[in-house]
């Protein structure tokens, strides 16, 4: 499975997964259609189907015009979602499973961004192969997604299902965020060294206009503030021992950053 990733928008990415043996392509929240197409055109491929996260525009826009072009695509999306994807003809929850050529992908349940958000997690063929989670806007690299239509409670639940994960995991978020997700983090765990080397890092690649994504899981664990709700140096940062409480105030702040 060859994994395309494609600029759309202001900071959104496509992702087009390409499976060359049988000629066949699937994408991941199309935000528009005509990169996709222009993607397709290039592999030769048809789209068999659009795996999408959640109903936001900016990651069905493109569901309709491929579905013109690709009547057979078959649309992916969350159970709770039904009625705000269009095209959508199956509706997932939490332990299914979808697959795309000789890959399988677990569906995980996060909500939190929104109620319906769902997460598609393909685990590694092989031993020293990585493992690919395209989760939308539930997490991103160095940040997390804002609450929408969920809870605190919801949020941690679902980053906690991603944080238990394998750390050789690549993490395909949707945006382009990078670089302020850490500039945020830095304020909140300013004595993490991996965080300062990490925006050093990304500062380099931004200012040569390269994309951060996918970041590695294991990265994620170490400096991302929105998996590291449990640790002290950020419950003393906010002022509370509560997981759930810290995480809700770092994401207060992060609204406000």
């Amino acid at each position: 499975m060859h994994i395309h990733r494609l600029p759309a928008l202001s900071d959104n990415y496509i992702f087009v997964l390409h499976d060359p043996q049988h000629q066949i392509a699937a994408v991941v929240d199309p935000a528009t259609a005509e990169p996709v197409l222009q993607c397709l055109r290039s592999l030769k491929a048809n789209l068999v189907a659009i795996f999408n996260t959640h109903h936001h525009g900016d990651h069905v826009g493109g569901n309709s015009t491929l579905l013109r072009h690709f009547p057979q695509a078959v649309v992916y999306g969350g159970a709770q979602d039904r009625g705000r994807i269009p095209g959508q003809q199956v509706f997932l929850q939490e332990g299914d499973t979808v697959t795309f050529g000789d890959r399988t992908a677990e569906v995980l349940f996060v909500p939190g961004h929104t109620r319906a958000h769902i997460a598609y997690y393909f685990p590694p063929v092989l031993p020293n192969e990585p493992g690919e989670l395209f989760c939308g806007d539930t997490l991103f690299a160095g940040g997390c997604g804002r609450l929408f239509e969920g809870t605190p409670t919801q949020m941690v639940d679902s980053l906690s299902k991603i944080r238990a994960l394998p750390d050789q995991t690549r993490v395909w978020c949707a945006h382009e965020y990078t670089l302020k997700n850490l500039q945020f983090a830095l304020t909140v765990d300013g004595t993490n060294s991996e965080l300062q080397d990490r925006l050093m890092t990304v500062q380099a690649m931004r200012q040569r206009a390269e994309s951060t994504v996918p970041s590695w899981l294991g990265e994620e664990k170490r400096t991302n503030p929105f998996l590291r709700w449990d640790q002290p140096e950020l419950q003393t940062r906010v002022n509370s021992q509560d997981p759930i409480q810290t995480f809700a105030r770092l994401r207060g702040m992060k609204d406000q950053f």
